[in-house]
């Protein structure tokens, strides 16, 4: 009788184990192996992955537009510095355009259209030149300006797009779960993880791709207007130089007629 009821026992007990260990051993298989980024991006859903690749190819034209502009900002903010010095030195309009013969760069184009001003005056210094010759550096300031601004809008567009585009993917991969737990019946961790693992890796490369975007772009604003100002002092000094030569002119005439 003892042993009837250890037998019964027995038979119960692995009764009740048996569909544990099952359930277990089927959520071990479908539970994914490899949940780290690159084996959840393998296993997303086709959507998800196109949300990650434009969010990386978006990444990575944002560090490419703030290693480009950053370079060209140094470079013409320091050849504008130096065109600067050399107008300070009270040099001659003449031999400043000679100077700045063939270089395109933002002063010597201010300085070469002062030049040109100057040319189509007839060399006649009159008190309408200063008004004609910062018409004509206005618009060289504004040409300019949209040069170096060129490609800054576009980090504009990621840093205001890019957590949207990754709420999306978020929103994509939470429904990829839902559907699994409806059609598997169950609320099961190995039906539920790969869809939320999905949706936070989108959620985490938007971030990625929008944060260095607004900072980046924020800094090149900035330094455009840094530039912007440097061409508006290079502007200043030729008008200075303008009216300065005007006056030495008249003096010089001056004194020959006594």
């Amino acid at each position: 009788m003892q042993s009837l009821f250890k037998t019964r026992l027995t038979v119960g007990i692995a009764a009740m184990v048996a569909p544990c260990s099952a359930f277990a051993a089927t959520a071990e298989a479908l539970l994914p192996r490899n949940l780290s980024p690159w084996g959840m991006f393998v296993s997303a859903d086709i959507v998800v992955k196109a949300v990650m690749i434009g969010l990386a190819i978006a990444s990575l034209v944002t560090w490419t537009v703030w290693l480009a502009k950053t370079i060209e900002l140094n470079r013409k903010s320091a050849l504008a510095r130096r065109r600067m010095r050399t107008l300070e030195s009270n040099i001659a309009i003449a031999d400043a355009s000679g100077q700045t013969g063939g270089a395109n760069d933002a002063v010597a184009r201010l300085i070469q259209s002062t030049a040109i001003e100057a040319e189509l005056s007839g060399g006649i210094h009159d008190d309408g030149l200063p008004e004609r010759v910062a018409l004509r550096l206005e618009r060289v300031e504004a040409a300019m300006s949209r040069q170096i601004a060129r490609g800054t809008g576009v980090l504009a567009t990621i840093g205001a797009t890019a957590p949207f585009v990754g709420l999306f993917g978020t929103v994509w991969g939470i429904m990829n779960s839902f559907i699994g737990i409806s059609e598997s019946h169950t609320t099961s961790l190995a039906v539920v993880a790969p869809g939320i693992a999905e949706a936070l890796l989108a959620t985490a490369l938007g971030l990625v791709a929008a944060i260095p975007a607004v900072v980046i772009y924020n800094q090149l604003v900035r330094g455009i207007a840094n530039y912007r100002a440097l061409l508006g002092d290079a502007s200043a000094q030729l008008l200075l130089l303008v009216s300065r030569q005007r006056d030495v002119r008249d003096f010089r005439l001056a004194r020959a007629a006594e």
